[in-house]
């Protein structure tokens, strides 16, 4: 939203988003730009101030797949990084144009893509159900995880970055301790596959969405389900919080946006 409220609708007909770009960490409409990914092997920055098409975007080529997951670092409002079917990490810097500025080759398809909380890393989860943990500053892979015994849909650090969220197709979410990788608890809120995850940005919760159509919403200090929004009517595949943490949006499969408070 902008500072006079009006909202604008941002168009792209040449290609059709896929879902995982969609994903609450590749719309961040508290920043001045929004990124998203598509099947046309490209992303793109959308100037949000200025509204699309304004001159101001910015097209991210490079790819040679689909880019599935865009993520911003959070220590800058200029970086981000993509993953892609390509195999590759590409590492982004909006004023330097559309050109990677880095691209780090990895061992499989990959499918999500988060930033740590302080910037200093990137993990990268693939087909495989692995992942590759990458220096922000010098794009070495400094760790690479087993496989994990369950599908892997989405991943976040928590604020403190000492927490390492997994969403899985198993019905729950995984929370590990970091950088251990050691288990800590299961939240388990949904009846089929967890699809996406947001940390709030102001308070210990995080959100979920799933295949059930439903979005949960946990307390990260005790644990606990603190609300349900089963509003959708079907899978929902991205989910957000506000700038600070006051409304909470979902969406999926359904011709809709859902907003609550």
């Amino acid at each position: 939203p902008r500072a006079d409220g009006a909202v604008r609708e941002l168009r792209d007909a040449r290609a059709r988003r896929t879902q995982a770009a969609r994903a609450q960490r590749g719309v961040e409409l508290h920043r001045p730009e929004a990124g998203d990914g598509s099947v046309d092997q490209t992303a793109r920055v959308y100037d949000v101030e200025h509204g699309s098409h304004s001159g101001r975007d910015v097209e991210l080529k490079g790819h040679s797949d689909s880019v599935d997951q865009v993520s911003w670092d959070p220590s800058s409002p200029d970086r981000l990084a993509t993953v892609s079917a390509d195999k590759t990490l590409r590492f982004w810097d909006v004023r330097a144009g559309g050109r990677a500025v880095a691209t780090v080759a990895l061992t499989d398809e990959n499918i999500n893509v988060a930033w740590s909380p302080d910037g200093a890393q990137v993990a990268v989860g693939n087909r495989d159900d692995v992942f590759a943990f990458v220096d922000a500053k010098t794009h070495e892979v400094t760790r690479t995880t087993p496989k994990f015994t369950y599908q892997v849909n989405d991943a976040s650090w928590n604020r403190a970055g000492d927490v390492f969220y997994l969403t899985t197709a198993d019905g729950f979410a995984e929370a590990l301790r970091f950088p251990e990788l050691t288990p800590l608890h299961r939240m388990k809120g949904h009846t089929s596959s967890v699809y996406a995850m947001a940390l709030d940005p102001s308070r210990d919760r995080v959100a979920f969405g799933g295949a059930d159509a439903m979005v949960s919403v946990w307390d990260t200090h005790e644990c606990v389900c603190v609300s349900v929004v089963d509003r959708l009517q079907a899978p929902v595949r991205a989910v957000s919080f506000s700038h600070d943490g006051a409304f909470l949006a979902a969406a999926g499969d359904d011709d809709a946006v859902d907003v609550s408070d």
